[in-house]
């Protein structure tokens, strides 16, 4: 059979029109794009620093928060402390009122009083110090001022100036800390030593 055109149907080589484009193949979503290694390996970092910078900030808080627990009991009966000390002082004032030669010469009624006061204030003390609360008598120390203060100066020539020579009111810490302190009488020291005259 022949189409008009005068060619034969059954011609071993059709016509062929052009070919068809074909589009970039299909990729699966979960299967990274070529060529974007470099951006998985950025946002691994990327994850990784921020991975490492959480972890950072939970060792720290870790730390401060065991920081702040022992600060909290170590620390935490400062306010009850600091009203025990008016008892103690109270203590050591009575003992003060009775002069040590009149103790031994006391009728034995007195003496029991006055032990019975030296007693309490030794328990008392203990008891402060098994919650981290000590007593300290600079006397004799040079003076500083983060643990005392000077109340007076006193005219001592055979101390060097600046030496703690009377303990007004005990002093006492809590932990590290000055829970109050020490007020005191500082040596002024004698004269200073004179220059010797250059030649």
């Amino acid at each position: 059979m022949t189409d008009p055109t005068g060619q034969n149907d059954n011609s071993p080589h059709p016509a062929q029109g052009p070919e068809p484009v074909v589009s970039k193949p299909y990729i699966m979503p979960d299967e990274p794009e070529a060529g974007s290694v470099e951006a998985l390996a950025k946002e691994a970092a990327d994850f990784r620093d921020k991975m490492l910078r959480t972890l950072a900030e939970m060792e720290n808080l870790r730390k401060r928060t065991a920081r702040e627990v022992s600060d909290a009991r170590t620390y935490g009966i400062t306010g009850f402390a600091r009203d025990v000390l008016d008892i103690a002082d109270n203590l050591q004032r009575a003992l003060d009122a009775v002069p040590a030669e009149t103790r031994e010469s006391a009728d034995p009624m007195l003496k029991a009083l006055v032990e019975g006061v030296i007693l309490t204030e030794r328990s008392l003390l203990s008891a402060l110090e098994k919650n981290g609360v000590k007593k300290f008598d600079p006397t004799g120390e040079k003076f500083d001022p983060n643990f005392q203060q000077a109340m007076y100066e006193v005219p001592d020539p055979s101390v060097p100036p600046g030496t703690v020579v009377q303990v007004v009111q005990a002093g006492y810490t809590i932990g590290e800390r000055v829970l109050r302190p020490a007020l005191v009488g500082v040596a002024k020291g004698g004269a200073k030593a004179p220059v010797a005259e250059q030649q």
